[in-house]
């Protein structure tokens, strides 16, 4: 029997690199969009690769073309302004496109988010859902809050935090809950849901089995690569904005794109349901810990390789941002 095809939109980035080996260890035919051209991958040459742009819908609709499940992992969080339109666009045709080709599953890595007024951030990915919910193709949206492995944007924040700041000025929302998910379970979901029956269209909760504060979750990380436990004083008046700067200073993450993640932040992000694993069953060996995911992402790495040069010189200057923003806001009461 001829294989089924994957197209894999966003392979170039974190997740989508790391799900074509797996899609192709599952026997699937793995196609990738990509306007580069071949990426620089080790499984680059078992692929096939359509060079186009997802804002095109010709080259869309060619890339789509014979594709039996196709993997949204798109998003315009870069940095450069008004994301959330550039996101709805993209989603619109590509929803349009899959349903024109008669794909027959898009699967779409979304952010795992409460009840309520989100922050940007959140809110475009809930409404990118609802748009490839909407477009009638089977869909299956997967909600997942912090990704934990190297080169996550929310790991690698978390990680230069914890160790570049052994004491820090945090706001108060370090202590709102999340529930972390390892990017083994992660990858796992997202290849199993390729086989979802197709009369299911809906969201899904996908997580850990831990239940932490982003204060335990440092901690934690500081535990888990040796490091002391770190004295972490909250303020109520830190805000999304000013936080961001102080993360682009600590850590490698831009703050045009840590000042989205640090605004969904301000939300308790924790799963309401756990049907995926009802349906196709959970990860060999089941879901991951929090630690453990931790130590598999660490593994044969330093938790910063420039750490002196950091606390000495970033970590001071983050500190600054921090302090000066509270004494700012208490000026202002």
């Amino acid at each position: 029997m001829k294989p089924s095809t994957a197209l894999v939109t966003g392979a170039s980035g974190y997740v989508g690199g790391l799900l074509v080996p797996r899609l192709l260890e599952e026997g699937y035919a793995v196609r990738v969009l990509t306007r580069s051209g071949p990426p620089d991958a080790a499984w680059a040459d078992r692929v096939e690769v359509r060079r186009g742009d997802a804002t095109v819908d010709d080259d869309l609709r060619r890339a789509l073309r014979d594709v039996d499940v196709a993997y949204y992992l798109i998003h315009s969080m870069d940095g450069k302004g008004d994301f959330a339109r550039r996101d709805r666009e993209l989603a619109q045709g590509f929803a349009r496109a899959a349903r024109e080709e008669g794909v027959s599953r898009i699967v779409y890595l979304s952010g795992l988010h409460p009840d309520g007024p989100l922050s940007t951030h959140l809110a475009s990915r809930v409404e990118v859902g609802q748009i490839l919910l909407g477009s009638g193709v089977p869909t299956a949206v997967l909600q997942a809050a912090t990704v934990i492995g190297e080169g996550s944007a929310s790991f690698e924040m978390l990680r230069y935090l914890a160790t570049r700041l052994p004491a820090m000025i945090a706001p108060r929302w370090l202590d709102n809950r999340i529930q972390p998910i390892g990017v083994d379970d992660v990858l796992h979901w997202l290849v199993a849901a390729a086989r979802l029956p197709p009369d299911v269209n809906r969201t899904f909760d996908i997580g850990g089995p831990d239940v932490l504060t982003y204060r335990e979750m440092l901690q934690a990380f500081a535990e888990e690569t040796g490091q002391r436990r770190r004295l972490i004083v909250t303020v109520p008046v830190l805000t999304p904005w000013l936080a961001s700067h102080w993360v682009g200073l600590v850590t490698p993450v831009s703050s045009g794109v840590a000042k989205p993640l640090v605004g969904s932040l301000v939300h308790e992000v924790v799963c309401r349901e756990r049907d995926l694993e009802q349906l196709v069953g959970a990860p060999q060996g089941g879901v991951t810990p929090y630690r453990q995911a931790v130590r598999r992402a660490m593994e044969g790495l330093e938790p910063d390789p420039h750490h002196a040069l950091a606390v000495a010189g970033t970590g001071l200057a983050a500190g600054a941002v921090a302090a000066g923003g509270w004494l700012l806001a208490r000026r202002r009461r």
